[in-house]
């Protein structure tokens, strides 16, 4: 299915919301009780809506829980909130312990592979009740120092990031945004629209400054999550959009430079969102990942 306002709407009605340290958390659930759980964590600027065109697909075959993370989409923004990527892992832990209840696979993008490694270095602590069985990483910054962000994320978590944020608009959106996508998979007006819509609700768009804490976060705990790459605990994955100018191809690389035993499908055809750009082509590679399973 592809993204839109009206499916954004359908989306949000479908889900629920459920409370958290005082917030309110939108949850979507789906798929038999019995199949295999996979937890989902979606990125930056976005929501849990970037699982849409594999939802189907995914609930087809898994037990699936997705969540907006505090700050994003329709969950609650607080403005004068720590965006902490500890707190957001914490989350995760909570909603994965309460909605599905068992030990559990992640599949991951962008600013959720940070939560993504936390949990698989909690695994490998054993400090978690439920623990990842296995973790397949989409395009995100799994190793700072290859981590390329667009000029206006660097301004925006700069000294006058609060300024700045305050310029950010519809236009400047589209821009920016359409900078990452695949050169054939640009993203649509009306994803365009419902991407900017959610991003604006409860107020947003003011706090984007806030929400890229975690650069911040990548650095302090560049080499705890590093390890989750050389020893990991549990089987791991790419799925990668090489086109991506974040965290593409060269992204891969320097994976593979630091442990070539992790397996990855280069998508070459697409860019920083390849679940919404080729929504086949990451099932495909996420089942064989998973073995057919």
């Amino acid at each position: 299915m592809k993204i839109t306002p009206q499916s954004a709407a359908q989306w949000r009605q479908d889900g629920q919301f459920v409370e958290w340290n005082g917030h309110r958390i939108f949850v979507r659930t789906g798929g038999d009780d019995s199949a295999p759980p996979l937890l989902l964590l979606h990125g930056f600027p976005t929501s849990s809506l970037d699982w849409l065109p594999i939802w189907a697909d995914l609930t087809a075959r898994y037990r699936v829980l997705a969540f907006d993370f505090l700050g994003f989409g329709y969950s609650d923004k607080p403005k004068d909130h720590r965006y902490d990527v500890m707190e957001q892992t914490d989350l995760a832990v909570h909603l994965a312990a309460t909605l599905l209840g068992a030990d559990f696979h992640i599949l991951v993008h962008d600013y959720g592979v940070s939560p993504g490694q936390e949990l698989v270095a909690r695994t490998g602590e054993g400090s978690m009740a439920h623990r990842v069985l296995s973790a397949a990483f989409l395009n995100g910054g799994l190793i700072p120092a290859h981590h390329r962000p667009l000029r206006i994320q660097k301004l925006l978590v700069g000294p006058f990031g609060g300024l700045i944020v305050r310029l950010l608009n519809r236009k400047r959106f589209i821009t920016n945004f359409s900078k990452i996508f695949g050169r054939d998979t640009p993203p649509s007006a009306a994803e365009l629209d419902a991407y900017w819509s959610i991003i604006c609700e409860k107020g947003g768009n003011r706090i984007q400054h806030k929400l890229l804490h975690y650069f911040a976060d990548r650095r302090v705990h560049a080499a705890r999550w590093e390890a989750t790459l050389t020893g990991p605990p549990c089987p791991i994955a790419l799925i990668n959009g090489t086109q991506d100018p974040i965290s593409g191809g060269h992204l891969v690389d320097a994976v593979a430079a630091l442990n070539p035993e992790i397996p990855a499908w280069r998508l070459d055809h697409l860019g920083h969102y390849p679940q919404t750009e080729g929504a086949a082509d990451v099932m495909a590679a996420y089942a064989e990942f998973r073995g057919g399973v």
